[in-house]
């Protein structure tokens, strides 16, 4: 069901699409009432939420996708989960996984600040972590992206009378010895190599970070902590401006691997 206030709106959409939809004529003043924004543009529809797995996508958005997945950790900021997923549609994901927590998928402000990404790749919305795996390949690797090296300490190599042994350093405070039970991830900066098979990079949010949950997926798949260097006074990227920087260096490398592969195979036949 498509409700429009002016002719001219419904000229800007494909009409064989519009010969699916019941349209109704509206008075402008209507939308204005119905609509968040200030300015709607004319044109509301409402449409039955499908289900990702039953969707179709466009061809070529699948054939130039690359075996890279993100997973989205209680990104609760809708317009930085809009522009995530058209990151991610860009970057020619396999797929986004959102993990409960997040916010809805298909709320306004993201359908908005995504432009269309929904419509491109496969969406996983409200998932458990127990869930994340039946959506993932077997050999897939987990990194996560966090600038923080507050909480993910580094084992420190002592030597002792039977040889070398990693032990965590010390922490006088109780705060940093409730860390050491956490995950201990290798740093990696971000241009590096990492991304060398099926991968998949955890995005946190920007208040509550990365969940132990994530951490733990990372460490299991002998996934690292992927950073990105920044000059001195800036405190942190948004979780989208680190997901788009990430994710497209992760395409970057998947396609050169993808380019070795098929020169090597090139030169076996000739």
């Amino acid at each position: 069901m498509l409700f429009f206030s002016a002719v001219e709106r419904l000229q800007e959409l494909p009409l064989d699409k519009l010969q699916q939809a019941k349209l109704i004529k509206v008075r402008y003043e209507d939308m204005k009432t119905w609509s968040d924004l200030v300015t709607p543009q004319g044109v509301i529809a409402i449409f039955s939420k499908l289900d990702a797995s039953r969707m179709v996508f466009p061809k070529d958005a699948r054939l130039q996708s690359v075996p890279l997945f993100l997973l989205c950790d209680n990104i609760r900021d809708a317009g930085n989960l809009g522009t995530i997923l058209r990151c991610a549609a860009a970057a020619g994901c396999d797929g986004v996984l959102l993990t409960k927590g997040c916010v809805d998928a298909w709320e306004p402000k993201v359908l908005r600040a995504a432009m269309g990404a929904h419509f491109r790749l496969p969406v996983f919305p409200n998932l458990d972590w127990d869930e994340i795996s039946k959506h993932l390949p077997k050999d897939v690797v987990v990194h996560v992206a966090d600038n923080s090296s507050s909480f993910l300490k580094a084992p420190v190599s002592r030597q002792t009378e039977n040889g070398t042994s990693d032990e965590y350093s010390e922490s006088d405070s109780d705060e940093e010895s409730d860390e050491l039970s956490l995950p201990c991830l290798k740093p990696q900066v971000y241009f590096e190599s990492w991304a060398q098979r099926s991968t998949a990079l955890v995005i946190g949010g920007e208040t509550h970070g990365l969940s132990l949950e994530a951490l733990r997926l990372a460490e299991e798949t002998e996934g690292k902590r992927l950073f990105v260097p920044m000059a001195p006074g800036v405190e942190s990227l948004s979780s989208a401006m680190a997901a788009s920087i990430l994710l497209f260096e992760g395409r970057r490398q998947l396609l050169q691997l993808l380019d070795k592969t098929r020169r090597r195979t090139r030169s076996k036949i000739f």
